[in-house]
């Protein structure tokens, strides 16, 4: 392996580095062994989760649009026209396919298909925070890791279906993300590290964009599957081999489960790079260019194009991280004079286009490629905004606003075409049928046939339930 030199998740076993007198002891062949394989892959591949229920029955998927920062529901999915200024905002309205239903002027696209939709306006987002975004993801109130140091064990839901559902096909990860920051997401938690996502952006050519959204010209290597010169499936495949036979000094080491694990991690490495399902799906020069055209060239977009083909590859799970910026997230639109977000119209008013050709792209193309009632559409941030604009000083931004928060759902088959719940006249208070975190999620482990009373145990034995808190599945929806 000489000349293969960059860092990987075993680094630290320091497997090249002579230990004492030097001999070939169990320990460097183990170290060894480990790292050989780890060398294969680029440095995030062996994070790869893999799921111990194997494949289930269905094609169930989920593409998460997550709007990272928390976008305004009066200027997006919930308008309020007939109030003041400053309680409105500065965009106009425009009507649906939905009579009497409205949304921003700046989202004709999904105007005029919002049919295909259902709008939540009643979600219920108290406790959530974000940097780390995790309540929403894991429908848990006390994951929040500002206040609660137990907060980053809660597992992500999109980690709890990889659990109990497992991948679409054996050689595709479950749970997979485009990510700016780890802090955008919620991982594997207290279920382990192989439950974490795969990060899928590591392994596609995409164009770079600077934290506040500029198009660098650049694109990424996406390199995570080539292997080093000389390697090939087959030696893979042997070396492998070789790092199960140590199996039995493993189990003599180790206690806390870390190395079976590994093996976890070490099985769908390989199975991934041998099969290149997806290193297919990820390569988007595949895609037809009516296709690519369709959706366009930013990253955002290219993005969802790679998502629909992660699920047409097995994927059970794909989240987009929509943000430029790795702190906050790009839709927490505090003001134009705080940057790097800027306010609702600078700030946001930018962002609403590019978001409506998105969603709607995806819809589109699901649906003309027979995919879209197997696929569940699900856009979201971690909570809402101020009813009122110019908090913090601003001259038209908003505040953080866990009260109230809207979201969008299209396809999986389920009930569409509708509003679910409403607000009060500022649009700053749940006026009837509040949703919450929990009733999200399980209205996904109903979506994927997970029964909802379903336990799991952390590394300690303790056992868990399946939904943190209360929730029961959105009946509008089946």
């Amino acid at each position: 392996m000489s000349g293969h030199t960059h860092a990987h998740a075993f680094s630290s076993f320091n497997a090249h580095r002579r230990d004492g007198l030097v001999l070939p002891t169990r320990r460097n062949v183990l170290k060894a062994g480990l790292a050989g394989v780890a060398g294969l892959t680029a440095p995030a591949l062996l994070q790869h989760r893999a799921t111990a229920a194997g494949t289930r029955a269905g094609k169930k998927s989920v593409i998460l649009l997550w709007m990272t920062g928390g976008p305004s529901q009066i200027d997006t999915f919930d308008p309020k026209p007939d109030r003041p200024p400053e309680n409105r905002g500065p965009f106009g309205v425009t009507q649906t396919k939905l009579p009497g239903v409205l949304v921003c002027e700046h989202l004709p696209k999904l105007a005029g298909m919002l049919d295909r939709f259902t709008v939540i306006r009643s979600v219920d987002s108290r406790h959530s925070n974000h940097e780390p975004n995790t309540v929403m993801m894991t429908a848990n109130p006390l994951a929040e890791p500002r206040t609660n140091p137990e907060a980053r064990n809660y597992p992500a839901i999109a980690s709890l279906v990889g659990k109990f559902h497992g991948p679409n096909h054996p050689a595709a990860p479950p749970y997979a993300a485009f990510y700016r920051s780890r802090t955008h997401l919620a991982f594997g938690g207290y279920l382990g590290k192989q439950y974490d996502p795969f990060s899928a952006g590591s392994a596609a050519k995409l164009p770079v964009y600077d934290l506040v959204g500029k198009d660098t010209g650049q694109v990424s290597a996406g390199d995570m599957f080539d292997l080093p010169t000389g390697v090939t499936a087959d030696r893979l495949s042997e070396r492998q081999s070789l790092t199960q036979r140590f199996d039995r000094i493993r189990a003599d080491i180790d206690s806390s489960g870390t190395m079976s694990a590994l093996d976890q991690y070490g099985r769908r490495a390989v199975e991934m790079l041998t099969s290149g399902r997806v290193r297919d799906a990820l390569d988007l020069a595949k895609e037809r260019p009516a296709t690519r055209d369709a959706y366009g060239k930013h990253l955002w977009c290219q993005q969802a194009l790679a998502a629909r083909r992660l699920v047409e590859a097995g994927c059970a799970f794909v989240t987009l991280d929509l943000s430029y910026h790795t702190a906050s997230g790009t839709w927490d639109n505090h003001g134009d004079n705080i940057p790097p977000y800027g306010g609702i119209k600078k700030g946001l008013g930018p962002l609403l286009p590019l978001f409506d050709r998105l969603v709607t792209t995806l819809v589109t193309d699901l649906t003309e490629r027979g995919l879209i009632d197997d696929v569940l559409v699900i856009a979201m941030g971690e909570f809402g905004r101020t009813p009122n604009v110019g908090t913090q000083g601003s001259t038209d931004g908003r505040n953080h606003w866990p009260y109230v928060m809207s979201m969008l759902m299209a396809g999986g088959g389920l009930k569409h075409a509708q509003v679910i719940g409403s607000t009060d006249k500022e649009g700053g208070q749940i006026r009837e049928r509040p949703v919450s975190p929990g009733d999200l999620a399980a209205t996904i482990y109903r979506y994927f046939g997970v029964p909802l009373d379903s336990t799991y145990q952390d590394a300690t034995g303790r056992p868990h339930n399946l939904l943190p808190s209360p929730g029961e599945p959105m009946r509008e929806l089946f």
